[in-house]
């Protein structure tokens, strides 16, 4: 009978046959029968075939149901559009004395994992162990997963750390976690532990850190998870081969990022395409980036919303201000409706041009309410060309959207400064202060032989510092003979001008760059990561140091990378 019962679920295709096999247990007496009830609700419950709301009708028909029948329904609930409705379950069966397994808390930690309800994943985690089920391994990794993927990193180590025993997935659901909490360099670690100990990475595992290599810009161990996953032929999984991309990508690397794109074995679907051409868009290599885009097309692969906005900031950072116009005009005709993204796109791209009316036009004639970026972008602009009047325009914008960003502020500061109005930098800064904003402090790092090391402005605490600072005086010696003078109306601070040189000489990035130039061989090149946009002095600088001591210097920066050779940038000074 159980055969027969297994070979009729399997036929069951709509819900329909679902209603014919529930009429035929009932006239068959075969509901009242725990295993054959309990795998029609899961059928009913979680099938595509299925329908939950008729699987909870089923299950209001049961005189008593048993912990298989609640657990049917919760998981249903658990993997639906909505799934906090698992939650309240739950406590129902507490409510009424139901015995609850291990399956039941792994469905609404599964429920809690997909909300992101951190408050109910800790109130479940008491009753985990008040009802004694702590130790089951599946149910500690989904707890550790609830509390990675809710942002409560500590909580989710701790659990890792107080397991007895540990699976591949309880590895996997950490390191992805402090990858995408932004805690790359403990998501590293980990990675490096769980090899020391023996275990063998996965998809999961290598996707956390290639994801935590790009955070870091740490291109040698990239390369190295790369090398894993070609040996391994982890590679015929184009997500792994995506992120292996987007990984080098992210590192300055997008030749080799090109390359694993063209030699891929697997077929390349429209994340594959839109991170190669978001790839050429960061490096300023917009004719390339274009491309693509119409080769997409003869791949069979339509473009869609984010192929449009890779290219269309590809057009932004080359400065193809009219083939970036046509393309934003082409979108609706191509059946991709422009969202606010591309509009900021548009705007940012006319804005860098000079072009700031056109680019005011744009956000004043949108089909839908502009965003606090969309007005960032025009106030940055209007800095660069030192419009005051569209500045305190867009600064207004923000105002009465209630933007605290300490960008908008200090832009806007800075505009004032250039044009020596210290009174309004004054009242600007007072502002500032009543609304508690805070400027972010500009901060630089970079990987030598797989060790990262972080500066900070002025930073005087690396072990390194005195041969650093050294090592500076001697590039402002140096940079001199080639006919360099210091940007001092960049320091916008009503200062002298040798306290204002000393400001711009000991920015994060030429720090770290002096600390390259000390700690690795010579030829070899040198690769910083900034959390800000690089600052006009800083680019010529490193300009002339990439000729001076034969460097190949790559920057990434808040916006795009920089590629220095022999004095020159891959951006053509245009970023």
């Amino acid at each position: 009978m159980a055969f027969r019962l297994e070979a009729l679920l399997q036929k069951c295709a709509s819900l329909f046959h679902i209603k014919q096999l529930q009429a035929h247990l009932i006239t068959t007496g075969q509901f009242q029968f725990h295993p054959s009830r309990t795998k029609l609700l899961e059928l009913c419950a979680v099938s595509p075939s299925g329908d939950l709301s008729f699987a909870c009708n089923i299950f209001r028909q049961i005189g008593t149901p048993s912990t298989n029948d609640w657990n049917a329904i919760v998981r249903g609930l658990a993997h639906s559009s909505v799934p906090t409705q698992a939650i309240p379950w739950f406590r129902t069966m507490l409510r009424r004395s139901q015995r609850v397994d291990a399956l039941t808390c792994s469905f609404v930690l599964k429920a809690c994992a997909r909300a992101l309800a951190l408050f109910e994943a800790s109130q479940l985690h008491s009753q985990i162990v008040r009802i004694g089920v702590e130790a089951d391994v599946l149910l500690q990794t989904t707890l550790l997963d609830v509390y990675a993927k809710s942002g409560d990193l500590d909580g989710a180590h701790k659990v890792f750390d107080e397991m007895g025993l540990r699976d591949i997935a309880s590895w996997n659901a950490l390191i992805s976690g402090l990858a995408q909490g932004n805690r790359p360099n403990e998501a590293m670690a980990l990675f490096n532990k769980m090899k020391e100990e023996g275990w063998k990475p996965n998809e999961v595992t290598v996707l956390g850190a290639l994801s935590a290599c790009s955070q870091l810009g740490a291109s040698k161990q990239g390369e190295n998870i790369h090398r894993y996953i070609v040996n391994d032929m982890l590679d015929k999984n184009v997500i792994v081969c995506n992120a292996v991309i987007d990984m080098y990508a992210k590192c300055g690397f997008v030749d080799k990022a090109y390359s694993v794109f063209n030699s891929m074995s697997c077929r390349k679907n429209i994340i594959t395409w839109n991170t190669m051409i978001m790839a050429l868009a960061m490096n300023g290599d917009g004719h390339k980036a274009l491309d693509l885009l119409s080769q997409m097309d003869l791949d069979g692969v339509h473009p869609d919303a984010v192929s449009y906005l890779a290219a269309l900031c590809a057009c932004n950072h080359a400065g193809l201000v009219e083939e970036g116009v046509s393309l934003f005009d082409s979108m609706t005709e191509s059946g991709v409706k422009p969202n606010v993204k591309h509009y900021g796109s548009v705007v940012d791209l006319l804005g860098r041009a000079g072009r700031l009316k056109e680019a005011c036009d744009i956000i004043r004639s949108m089909p839908m309410f502009p965003d606090e970026v969309l007005w960032q972008t025009l106030l940055g602009a209007s800095k660069t060309y030192g419009n005051v009047e569209m500045a305190e325009m867009a600064s207004k914008k923000l105002v009465e959207m209630g933007s605290i960003s300490c960008g908008d502020f200090v832009l806007l500061s800075n505009i004032y400064a250039a044009q020596k109005r210290w009174d309004d930098v004054g009242r600007v800064r007072e502002a500032m202060k009543n609304r508690d904003v805070r400027k972010v402090p500009g901060f630089s790092y970079m990987e030598v032989e797989g060790e990262l090391h972080k500066f900070v402005n002025g930073d005087h605490s690396h072990p390194n510092s005195r041969e650093i600072y050294a090592k500076l005086d001697e590039i402002k010696f140096r940079i001199k003979g080639y006919g360099y003078t210091a940007e001092t109306d960049l320091v916008l601070h009503d200062i002298g001008e040798e306290d204002k040189e000393n400001v711009l000489n000991y920015h994060s990035e030429k720090l770290a760059v002096a600390f390259g130039l000390i700690s690795t061989i010579d030829g070899t090149p040198i690769q910083v990561n900034k959390n800000l946009r690089i600052c006009v002095d800083c680019h010529t600088v490193i300009k002339i140091i990439s000729k001076i001591y034969n460097r190949e210097i790559i920057v990434r920066d808040r916006a795009r990378f920089h590629r220095f050779n022999q004095g020159l940038c891959s951006c053509k000074d245009y970023w």
